[in-house]
């Protein structure tokens, strides 16, 4: 959607706990959440404020963020597994 937040809490509220942990005792995957967050707000800031940024580049941004999305939620899918065995 267009000028909308993606907020991976609310995304993938299935996961809140996975996300809790990992965010609180896993570096790589707080800087995976970090990164997410800051192409979001990237991306809504162009977008809310219609400012004039290069196709490319806004199609770059977002490729990014879900790379990042995906990477997000494959660690999440591996913790929530691997805490059910």
């Amino acid at each position: 959607m267009f000028g909308v937040r993606h907020n991976l809490a609310e995304e993938f509220s299935e996961f809140s706990r996975e996300m809790n942990y990992l965010k609180d005792n896993d570096n790589t995957f707080a800087e995976l959440l970090d990164s997410y967050y800051r192409a979001d707000k990237k991306i809504y800031g162009y977008e809310r404020k219609q400012r004039p940024v290069d196709d490319t580049y806004m199609g770059t941004l977002k490729k990014w963020r879900v790379r990042l999305k995906d990477d997000i939620y494959r660690r999440l899918q591996q913790t929530a597994v691997a805490s059910a065995t």
